[in-house]
C-alpha cells in the first residue's frame, strides 16, 4: 500500500521536524441506527511538546483564509477536537454549544497486548484491546513507528496506532497518510477560538447540565432574535425552514429535540446525555 511507504523517511528526520501530521479517516455513526457511517478526515499533529487531534477541514479553511485574505470560520460539532501534552493522559476537549467551551479530562487507558499480528502494506501491526468510554476497542499499532500516540484520546501503546475500532463498528479510525511540516502548525485561529471568542472552561457536570438545558429549549436564541427583530426585510431560517411566525417554533423545537435524541452516540458512550423521551 503506497500511502505507508514514506514513514521511514519521515521518522529518520523526526527529531528536527516541528510537526509530524498523521491523517486518519474517521467513520462514525452519530446516530447508532444509521445504515451508513459518516466520514471525515482528521489530523493528528504531533508537535515537540503537545499533541493535537481535530478535523482536517479546519486546516483547509485556514489555508483558504490566508490565501484569500478572508476570515471564514467553521465548526463541526460531530467530530472531536482534543489536545494534550506529549506523554500525558490528560486531554483538553474543545466543545461548541452556544459558545466555545473547553473541558479537561483524565483518560488513562489500560491496554491488553495480544500476540496477534496482521500485515498492512510493508508493516506488521500488533493487536491490543481495551475498555474505554463504555465501549470495547481493538487497536492495531506498529512498534517501528516509535510514537506512543493515536487518534482521539487513544494513546499509551508501544508504537503508533494505525487503526482502532469499537466492537460495534460505530467509530472507526484508520491511518491514511503522513507527512511532516517545517514548523509547528498554528491552530489558534481555527480551534482555540471561534469568531474571536476564547473558550470558557467547564467541567463534565456543567457540560451535562448545559446539554440538558439546551434540549429543554433548543431554539432559545432563535426565538429571542425573532421576537426582537424590527426589520421586516430580515429572514430567519431554522434547519432549512424559513420562520415567518412565532407559532412555527413549537414544531421546530420538537424537530430539534428529535435530532438531539438520534444524534447521541458519542465515541465515549458512557458520556452520552440521557435526554428525557418526548411525550407523544
Amino acid at each position: 500500500m503506497k500511502k505507508f511507504t514514506l514513514f521511514f523517511l519521515f521518522f529518520s528526520t523526526f527529531a528536527v521536524a516541528q510537526t509530524h501530521r498523521f491523517i486518519y479517516e474517521y467513520q462514525f455513526k452519530a446516530d447508532s441506527t444509521a445504515e451508513k457511517p459518516a466520514k471525515q478526515n482528521m489530523a493528528l499533529d504531533i508537535n515537540p511538546e503537545e499533541v493535537k487531534f481535530y478535523n482536517y477541514q479546519y486546516v483547509i479553511v485556514d489555508s483558504l483564509n490566508k490565501t484569500r485574505g478572508e476570515s471564514s470560520m467553521m465548526w463541526d460539532e460531530e467530530t472531536p477536537a482534543v489536545f494534550r501534552k506529549k506523554n500525558s493522559d490528560k486531554n483538553v476537549a474543545y466543545i461548541m454549544m452556544d459558545n466555545l467551551f473547553v473541558m479537561e479530562t483524565d483518560d488513562k487507558i489500560n491496554w491488553n497486548l495480544s500476540k496477534e499480528t496482521k500485515a498492512l502494506g510493508n508493516y506488521t501491526l500488533q493487536k491490543a484491546t481495551a475498555k474505554f468510554g463504555g465501549r470495547n476497542w481493538t487497536a492495531w499499532f506498529n512498534k517501528e513507528v516509535n510514537l506512543s500516540e493515536g487518534p482521539y484520546k487513544f494513546r499509551g501503546l508501544p508504537g503508533l496506532i494505525f487503526e482502532i475500532t469499537d466492537d460495534k463498528n460505530q467509530h472507526h479510525f484508520v491511518l491514511a497518510k503522513s507527512y511532516k511540516l517545517d514548523k509547528t502548525f498554528d491552530t489558534s485561529a481555527i480551534v482555540e477560538n471561534f469568531m474571536g471568542q476564547k473558550p470558557i472552561k467547564i467541567n463534565e457536570k456543567t457540560y451535562r447540565k448545559m446539554k440538558l438545558e439546551s434540549y429543554d429549549n433548543p431554539l432559545r436564541d432563535f426565538k429571542k432574535q425573532f421576537a426582537e427583530n424590527t426589520n421586516t426585510e430580515n429572514t430567519f431560517w431554522v434547519m432549512g425552514v424559513q420562520v415567518k411566525s412565532a407559532d412555527q417554533f413549537k414544531d421546530l423545537t420538537e424537530m430539534s429535540q428529535k435530532r438531539m435524541l438520534k444524534d447521541n452516540n458519542p465515541i465515549e458512550l458512557d458520556k452520552a446525555i440521557r435526554y428525557p423521551v418526548l411525550k407523544k
